[in-house]
């Protein structure tokens, strides 16, 4: 069973999403179930229907988040320091075309959310940056074309 390496923050969130899920999201759908019982027929009742394929994908929710979290390895990054970039390091780039200045975490894939400034370990970009330091010049091939960026500053936060 392969590891998924994730920080303290992440596990929390999946912990949270995995009670929300159990504990509201499924005693909601039986409620709906039931109530949809009472309308008659089963095999003509939409509602029914509806509310069986969202307890399908709940527990399928459950399941998984299940998983991850049985298969996670919690790094603490406040304990992680060093030059160099690595899981959990907050990297600030700019991109040496356009001079946009950016900030990146470094995370596991579960907790990944470009929009918060967390890319997945996985991401090109972070291959690309792990083991570079300040002042290292990037190129990272994206979907949109080559990227050059610029190593403006390692954080461990």
């Amino acid at each position: 069973m392969e590891k998924i390496p994730m920080t303290a923050a992440g596990y929390t969130a999946i912990e949270t999403e995995l009670k929300h899920c159990q504990q509201v999201e499924r005693p909601r759908i039986i409620q709906q179930i039931t109530d949809a019982r009472t309308h008659g027929d089963l095999s003509e009742n939409a509602e029914y229907h509806a509310a069986k394929e969202q307890q399908s994908l709940n527990e399928g929710r459950i399941a998984e988040l299940e998983d991850k979290l049985a298969r996670a390895e919690v790094i603490d990054v406040s304990k992680l320091s060093g030059e160099t970039i690595k899981f959990g390091a907050t990297v600030t780039l700019v991109d040496e075309d356009t001079d946009e200045k950016r900030v990146w975490q470094i995370v596991g894939e579960p907790e990944a959310d470009a929009k918060s400034g967390r890319i997945s370990i996985t991401s090109p970009l972070a291959r690309a940056l792990i083991g570079k330091a300040k002042g290292a010049s990037v190129e990272v091939v994206t979907p949109g074309g080559a990227k050059a960026y610029e190593v403006k500053k390692v954080e461990w936060r």
